[in-house]
């Protein structure tokens, strides 16, 4: 025969489950504004009916329910949005981080402005070609002097410039490292932790939380997966456990992150190269779009060294181009010419060492030997330089000279073609980042709408739960009256 009490349990169960999810829903709606929070629900279950399947069970018409518990609290979270979310944020750091870095690049060039190379060059030229008209003049020598210094200048100021931010890369990649080592052995610690929670039966929500905000922040810096790893005990089937985290290097899974703590990414000081265990990470390792760290190993190791060698390339082919147009003509002495320009015996590193070496402006060679002093020819041969057309490494019009550094074009096409190229890597770079980042935001859109407290939905499901509380409290009280006819007013016939 089932108890009278029996109401009493399926209501009082009814009450503390319903004070639970208020509970619940307080704490979502205090948690509105904290970042990373994922909104938790109780999960309702229904307890053991009565009576159980058995052979001396009462005889009933069937099993009765006996109320509710709150058999979990749980976090609402979608972890196939979250792999999105972290691929694109992966893409998204590497387009900023690349983006950010030909800015500067771009802005140290400064180019097409009155301010960059091509401007001096230009105004070079110019004084060569007003040099040409009045050969004999001082001021306009002067003015070629003065020019050709501001070149040399642009030079050098272009070269320690880049110089410079690549060095500060290199730096920005030693502290991105550093930040990844962190992160990791943070999530290790947050494992640990959660491998101390779960087996009693608990689901740890904040940790979660916290570890889902350390692997978004390292999915910005490299190409990671996550792999699930279950706890033991009396963990609820709907635990998280813990999470291995794989940097994934050449294409193939590499662990960083598992039960056993954390590996952490090493450089190699006589190399200069970086490990994780036995692999190297570089950029052809981790490739394009994956992540900061390859987008700061591409500058570092590509993108500034390839336009310090073409500045490079250009102030050599140049000067010793200009040197040896120099050299063929005589000054307003009528001695021959020497050389103009210094840049040293190797290219690498010239536009960092170009100077001029003339000081007088009378050594300034604008007559063509053989002619007047004064005739102005050489000098108009020097301007027109930028306009020599270089095959193969050499010019027709000065055959002494053999491979260039420059193999085809002109000096002028040369250089617009530097800067072509900047700019065209620049726009890919904006563009691949406006992308990324507009997808980004749809993702994140769509994990909002399931994991990020709505606080209309959880008025609406305050109202609900609360509504429930009393229903279950007036079933208290109808079962009181019951119990107090039967031991009040029953078997009182007849007095």
């Amino acid at each position: 025969m089932r108890s009278t009490f029996m109401g009493l349990e399926t209501a009082k169960s009814g009450m503390y489950s319903q004070q639970s999810a208020i509970y619940v829903t307080g704490h979502n709606i205090a948690n509105k504004n904290t970042p990373g929070y994922s909104r938790q629900r109780v999960n309702f279950e229904q307890t053991t009916p009565y009576p159980a399947a058995s052979l001396n069970r009462p005889q009933i018409p069937g099993q009765l329910g006996t109320g509710v518990q709150d058999g979990s609290i749980q976090r609402i979270r979608d972890t196939f949005i979250d792999s999105q979310y972290r691929g694109e944020k992966n893409q998204l750091g590497y387009y900023e981080s690349m983006s950010n870095s030909i800015k500067q690049m771009e802005d140290i060039m400064n180019e097409p402005s009155e301010n960059g190379l091509a401007a001096a060059m230009t105004d070079f030229w110019q004084s060569l070609q007003d040099l040409s008209t009045n050969a004999e003049n001082e001021g306009a020598r002067r003015v070629v002097l003065q020019r050709a210094r501001s070149v040399a200048e642009t030079f050098q100021y272009l070269h320690s410039s880049l110089t410079t931010v690549q060095n500060d890369l290199k730096k920005e990649m030693d502290l991105t490292v550093t930040r990844i080592n962190a992160l990791a052995q943070d999530i290790a610690s947050i494992n640990e932790q959660i491998s101390q929670v779960e087996p009693h039966g608990y689901l740890p929500n904040d940790l979660y939380d916290a570890r889902d905000q350390l692997i978004d922040e390292l999915a910005t810096y490299l190409p990671i997966s996550t792999e699930a790893m279950p706890n033991g005990g009396n963990t609820l089937a709907i635990a998280e456990g813990g999470q291995k985290v794989y940097a994934m290097i050449n294409g193939e899974k590499t662990l960083l992150v598992d039960d056993q703590g954390a590996r952490s990414l090493e450089w190699k000081e006589e190399t200069g190269e970086l490990y994780l265990g036995e692999k190297e990470i570089s950029y052809n390792t981790l490739g394009e779009g994956n992540g900061e760290l390859s987008a700061l190993f591409k500058a570092y190791s590509e993108d500034y060294p390839v336009m310090l060698e073409k500045l490079d390339q250009y102030a050599f082919t140049y000067a010793k181009v200009f040197n040896e147009v120099h050299k063929s003509g005589v000054d307003l002495n009528g001695e021959a010419g020497e050389a103009f320009f210094d840049v040293g015996d190797s290219y690498e590193g010239a536009a960092g060492r170009i100077k001029v070496l003339l000081s007088d402006p009378d050594q300034v060679a604008a007559a063509l030997a053989g002619k007047e002093t004064g005739n102005g020819e050489n000098a108009l041969k020097l301007a027109d330089l930028k306009n020599w057309v270089i095959r193969e490494g050499s010019m027709e019009e000065l055959p002494e000279l053999a491979n260039l550094e420059i193999k085809s074009g002109t000096l002028q096409s040369f250089y617009e073609g530097v800067i072509g190229e900047m700019a065209v890597k620049g726009q890919q770079a904006n563009r691949m980042e406006y992308n990324s980042t507009v997808l980004l935001q749809s993702i994140d859109k769509n994990r909002r709408s399931v994991s990020e407290v709505s606080l209309d939905e959880e008025f609406s499901n305050l109202i609900q739960f609360q509504h429930a509380y009393s229903a279950s409290a007036r079933m208290i009280s109808a079962i009181d009256e019951m119990l107090d006819k039967i031991i009040n007013g029953m078997g009182m016939v007849g007095r």
